[in-house]
């Protein structure tokens, strides 16, 4: 079996997309009887972003997959029209549900490319059960044409390794207005602790104290070992890898109520009402005081999630097309 593979994500960001495409790449590698072709155009910037949206997406990438048996595009972006069987994987329905916290460019295309994508793809690969009900609600999508399929945590975060110094609570996320950072560092004044910022700059004009900008994933891992808890009181995800990340780390984990971040902690983080400042704050305190109790549900938490079932899942996927 023949699949090509959209990539792109791997030079556009570093956020959640990026961490799905490699994760996926590496769990399919070497497996029997697939032939994988990495599809991509462009490289970062602007610029780049324009023509792939404008150009290679409508009509490029089916090109470049025309003599293959599945065209896999791990955005919300698909061709008009493709000779192989179309997949798409849509991460969420935030630029429906919040479009005014993106750019112009990417609130005006991305609504409708997720339209496009939900009509014209073979099957649509959600990453959420949330995700997926949302693609029901807002887009009439019936469930039956969506397969939730969880995204993994990469092995560099383990609770075994170096933890970065210092007495802080870690916030992860671009700095977008999504990510609700400027609660986050309300909270962690009321707590009485420092708050560290990781993740690439983004849009909206957000600015945080404590950003220390993308790092690797081993330090990050380090920042998750050594944080008294990831606090992620974000507005809206798809899913959020960070939640996983953490707990995977041994690291408590501080979330919204509701939603897919409640979906994905499954009942082994604090939870907690993303627009109150102080309910964040007190669900820093608790985090401490069930610091142990936390510890543990996280680890389990975190191994029900590997890029490996994922991969399986959406082998499965494609060999159901062709």
């Amino acid at each position: 079996m023949r699949v090509g593979i959209d990539v792109s994500p791997l030079v556009q960001t570093g956020a959640g997309t990026a961490r799905h495409v490699r994760g996926l790449l590496g769990a399919l590698a070497g497996k029997p009887e697939l032939e994988l072709r990495r599809l991509t155009f462009g490289a970062g910037g602007r610029a780049a972003t324009i023509a792939r949206d404008a150009a290679w997406y409508p009509a490029g990438i089916a090109h470049a997959a025309r003599d293959l048996d599945v065209l896999h595009c791990t955005t919300m972006r698909v061709p008009l029209r493709a000779r192989p069987a179309v997949v798409a994987t849509v991460h969420d329905a935030a630029v429906l549900r919040y479009p005014m916290a993106f750019p112009a460019w990417h609130r005006h295309t991305g609504r409708l490319a997720l339209r496009q994508a939900v009509r014209s793809a073979d099957t649509i690969v959600a990453v959420s059960a949330f995700t997926r009900d949302e693609l029901t609600e807002l887009l009439g999508v019936s469930p039956d044409r969506v397969r939730v399929v969880p995204n993994g945590v990469d092995p560099v975060f383990t609770e075994s390794g170096p933890a970065a110094s210092g007495d802080y609570v870690l916030a992860v996320g671009t700095l977008e207005p999504r990510k609700n950072l400027a609660r986050a560092v309300d909270a962690a004044r009321l707590a009485g602790v420092e708050l560290r910022v990781v993740g690439a700059r983004g849009w909206g004009g957000v600015e945080v104290p404590g950003w220390a900008g993308r790092v690797d994933d081993e330090e990050l891992a380090a920042l998750y070992r050594g944080a008294r808890c990831l606090v992620f009181p974000s507005l809206y995800e798809g899913f959020g890898i960070p939640i996983l990340e953490a707990m995977a780390c041994g690291t408590p984990v501080v979330t919204s109520r509701g939603g897919a971040t409640e979906e994905v902690a499954g009942g082994a983080a604090v939870l907690v009402d993303a627009i109150d400042a102080a309910a964040i704050a007190a669900g820093i305190a608790e985090a401490e005081a069930r610091r142990e109790e936390l510890r543990s549900l996280g680890l389990e938490r975190a191994r029900a999630f590997t890029w490996e079932q994922a991969a399986d899942a959406v082998e499965a996927l494609w060999r159901e097309l062709v």
